[in-house]
């Protein structure tokens, strides 16, 4: 069986197709996230420290480092981003102890993190550009760590799903030569808005498939693509995930976490409620209004993706006798509250003899 095998100072997590999907956790990325972006120009780090913490308690296996920032006071990535790659890193890994993924198209930044990284760190990412392949394969071979390949060359991002094999394939091949083995790559076949291609699931699907069954690699994907565009996204990548684990999909890079339900939420379904006759206790707290009315949660919780991951995980026998998707649901006790069954106080039961 192939397995890629990452690693922080004190943790291992092994991709491969008798394992458990990886989740690898995407939301310290700047990329989009213009609040983050002022946040790390200004030198503030409490959402990368949030986030890390999250992720890992959401589930996340493997978290992505992203420094990809443009700085307004300097516009030169391939200044700004190894100093921020080297920070975010060193931060992270004293919060939390899952391996790191070092994800930049910058290959200073690609360096630095693999300099300050503990353990094998999975580096993100080479793809079929020959320019690319002579500057990363070789810090995949010092460094000794494992590579996302992503499936596009020179050319661009093919639809041609053939196409996108032949380039998985290609990158395999060069890496070989550098003494590169194979299961130090995780292809991402590169999955397409199915709002766009109707074919993008069965694509990604077949595709999979060949990489596992011809190539023998492991194989990711941005998760989120194949909803992009659409309404409920969430319903989609529910779909998606376990059907591309099916597959033989062996890892995502994703957002594992829901985020709190806004105040602004809580308060204008409160006022729906009372509108309707809904008489509520006055010491009825936020949490407690969130759950009785569906709304989620006023924490960070896992996602409704990681129910549909630890799901199809115990139904592939990658979760023997359901030990994770038993203490997945498990209900999240209050400050205070005692587990059913935990021993504590005598309540009642038989009295013992004199």
């Amino acid at each position: 069986m192939t397995r890629t095998v990452v690693e922080s100072k004190t943790k291992t997590a092994i991709i491969g197709f008798d394992q458990p999907f990886c989740v690898i956790g995407e939301r310290i990325n700047p990329t989009g996230r213009k609040k983050l972006a002022a946040e790390l120009e200004a030198g503030d780090f409490s959402t990368v420290e949030s986030d890390a913490i999250a992720q890992v308690a959401a589930g996340a296996t493997v978290l992505d480092i992203n420094a990809g920032v443009v700085y307004n006071s300097n516009p030169d990535p391939n200044e700004t981003e190894p100093p921020l790659m080297r920070k975010m890193i060193e931060l992270v890994q004293g919060l939390v102890d899952v391996p790191l993924c070092i994800d930049s198209s910058v290959p200073g930044a690609l360096e630095a993190g693999l300099a300050a990284c503990e353990g094998r760190p999975l580096l993100n990412s080479v793809t079929g550009e020959e320019d690319r392949l002579e500057l990363v394969l070789p810090l995949v071979k010092k460094y000794n760590v494992p590579v996302v390949a992503i499936s596009n060359d020179d050319t661009g991002i093919s639809e041609d799903p053939d196409v996108r094999f032949a380039v998985a394939k290609k990158i395999v091949e060069r890496a070989a030569d550098y003494g590169i083995p194979a299961h130090d790559i995780v292809v991402d076949p590169l999955v397409m808005p199915i709002g766009a291609m109707g074919t993008a699931g069965i694509q990604v699907f077949t595709l999979v498939r060949r990489l596992r069954e011809e190539l023998g690699v492991n194989t990711t994907c941005g998760a989120s693509n194949i909803s992009f565009g659409l309404p409920n996204r969430h319903g989609i990548n529910n779909a998606f995930l376990p059907m591309a684990m099916g597959a033989g999909m062996t890892s995502a890079i994703m957002n594992p976490v829901a985020l709190p339900v806004k105040q602004a939420e809580i308060e204008a379904r409160k006022i729906a409620a009372t509108a309707a006759g809904i008489v509520l206790p006055e010491d009825m707290d936020d949490e407690t209004f969130c759950q009785l009315f569906g709304l989620g949660s006023t924490k960070p919780r896992p996602g409704k993706e990681m129910e549909a991951i630890r799901a199809a995980n115990f139904l592939t026998n990658n979760d023997p006798h359901g030990g994770e998707w038993i203490r997945f649901n498990k209900p999240i006790l209050k400050e205070g509250e005692k587990e059913a069954g935990a021993r504590g106080g005598r309540t009642g039961g038989r009295r013992r003899r004199a």
